[in-house]
């Protein structure tokens, strides 16, 4: 199983925000290409993205299912990626200091990923998500500092 941990300069719910906003979904997971559709349920258990991963000409389109969510602290889903397979993803956020930490653990469930060792995937999967966590921090910080910008500072329009 793969494990990374961020800290960002937000809170919990800024990053559940995010993550409850399935159209998001391709603006931070690295591979995640495009969205197609969103379930008018999500983010509740049972609910399904419908995105793409690759690049073009190569797309393949999949889906990701929410097994759990339980804000601001705890979200599973597994996530589709064939022919690769499938992963049970678990996003773990909790307060820290003024802002908070996040925790992503990865780990294939189905597919030929299951059959390659932890000292394969591993080291693959903590490089992905580094990057996954970094991107989630752009789109919960900037949310963060627009929500909490006094509205004596934003620009305005003439």
């Amino acid at each position: 199983m793969a494990k990374n941990v961020r800290t960002l300069d937000c809170r919990p719910e800024d990053v559940f925000a995010v993550l409850g906003d399935g159209w998001l979904y391709p603006g931070w997971v690295v591979g995640a290409s495009r969205m197609r559709d969103v379930d008018e349920t999500w983010p509740r258990p049972g609910a399904e993205l419908h995105h793409s991963v690759g690049v073009w000409p190569a797309l393949l389109d999949d889906t990701t299912v929410v097994e759990d969510w339980d804000p601001p602290r705890r979200m599973v889903m597994r996530a589709k990626g064939w022919p690769i397979g499938e992963a049970r993803v678990t996003i773990r956020v909790r307060s820290y200091g003024s802002g908070c930490m996040v925790r992503i653990d990865e780990e294939p469930v189905n597919g030929p990923a299951t059959l390659l060792p932890g000292l394969v995937t591993t080291p693959l999967l903590r490089w992905r998500n580094a990057e996954t966590l970094h991107r989630l921090g752009y789109l919960a910080e900037g949310r963060s500092t627009t929500l909490m910008q006094p509205s004596s500072l934003r620009w305005k329009v003439s």
